[in-house]
């Protein structure tokens, strides 16, 4: 696979951004903004959809160690519960953006939807996960930190089963969630259960 290109096509000092985790049922949905220098290449570096998760834990500290800035921030289930996954997604990213040691020229989202950022130029780009390499990386830091966040909740919880399945709505979590009820990191908001189990 060939590196992704133009990681400051649009701007010095441009930061890419991504979320993870707006379709789970349970932990928060975290953003990243990632500004990568010009010379930046790897292999692999690709949406982290596209990535095995071995690939995307590897990434993740070349990333952190190459890239000018990186910040990673989120949003709990109750703040999605009260504004909603789309504003909590961009709030979470407007937060990195903002954690950011170097303040970024220009600002590209993945996706068609973001709220403009106080004083800086932005865009988004449907699969711009896939086209632009801090965007990519944004989206493997992201991944990679909202699986570690998922893990660790999962030791309390073992019931879920988060360690696997991440917070999403598999059959197994459903399941456990109709036997063991809700958490405090489930999103009461979403369907939680499909149509044939009921929340007793």
């Amino acid at each position: 696979m060939q590196s992704i290109p133009n990681c400051n096509q649009f701007s010095i000092n441009e930061a890419g951004c991504d979320e993870a985790g707006r379709g789970c049922l349970a932990g928060p949905v975290v953003a990243a903004a990632v500004i990568l220098p010009d010379t930046f290449s790897h292999p692999w570096l690709n949406d982290s959809k596209q990535l095995t998760e071995r690939r995307r834990e590897l990434l993740r500290p070349i990333i952190e160690a190459e890239a000018i800035a990186w910040a990673v921030a989120s949003c709990s289930p109750e703040e999605i519960d009260r504004i909603n996954i789309l504003n909590a997604s961009i709030l979470a990213m407007h937060r990195a953006i903002r954690n950011l040691k170097v303040r970024p020229g220009a600002i590209i989202v993945d996706g068609n939807r973001f709220k403009p950022y106080p004083g800086i130029a932005s865009q988004t780009f449907v699969k711009g996960d896939s086209r632009f390499g801090n965007i990519a990386a944004a989206s493997i830091l992201a991944k990679t930190h909202r699986d570690e966040i998922m893990r660790n909740l999962a030791t309390q919880y073992p019931h879920y089963n988060w360690s696997k399945n991440k917070g999403y709505p598999t059959p197994d979590h459903r399941a456990a969630i109709a036997q063991h009820g809700t958490t405090p990191h489930h999103r009461l908001t979403f369907r939680l259960l499909s149509t044939q189990l009921t929340l007793f």
